[in-house]
């Protein structure tokens, strides 16, 4: 039968490059010369580090256009608050990657109330959708492309 798995996850290589490109931009833009600003990668998670909140606000649009670049959906962003600790200006940006209990529940009960005729299996932090048909499994995506959900969703393993 033919299958699919709906997950959310970020290519941890093009994430690394996106990093690199915005601390080589940071070094050459005229408005953060001298200012010692730096974006540093740690698991999944970004720290923004500039001399003051408004430098790490523009920071924001940096990060936007490389991630956006690189084909990384910014809806995975989570950001922290700006902190502000002596002459610096500190920001955590959390990368969110895969789907949690709650999110995969709502995914499954979007496809059973969409009347298709497939069956929608949790596995982890992934959502194993099964049907007799493949148009039925493309009628899936589609409606799940169409939906409200926050996070940036992938379609792999598509079997038939």
């Amino acid at each position: 039968m033919p299958s699919f798995d709906v997950v959310s996850e970020v290519d941890s290589h093009e994430l690394t490059n996106a990093v690199d490109q915005m601390n080589r931009e940071l070094g050459t833009r005229f408005d953060f010369k001298g200012s010692d600003a730096k974006v540093t990668l740690k698991d999944s998670a970004m720290n923004l580090e500039a001399t003051n909140e408004f430098q790490v606000r523009q920071m924001h649009d940096i990060m936007y256009k490389k991630l956006s670049a690189r084909k990384i959906d910014i809806a995975c962003l989570d950001q922290g608050a700006i902190e502000e600790r002596g002459m610096r200006a500190y920001q955590t940006v959390k990368v969110k990657e895969g789907l949690d209990k709650e999110m995969a529940k709502k995914i499954a009960k979007l496809i059973k109330e969409s009347k298709i005729k497939v069956t929608a299996a949790i596995q982890g932090e992934q959502v194993r959708v099964t049907g007799k048909k493949r148009d039925d499994l493309q009628q899936v995506m589609a409606m799940l492309k169409a939906s409200d959900i926050e996070l940036p969703l992938q379609y792999n393993n598509f079997r038939d």
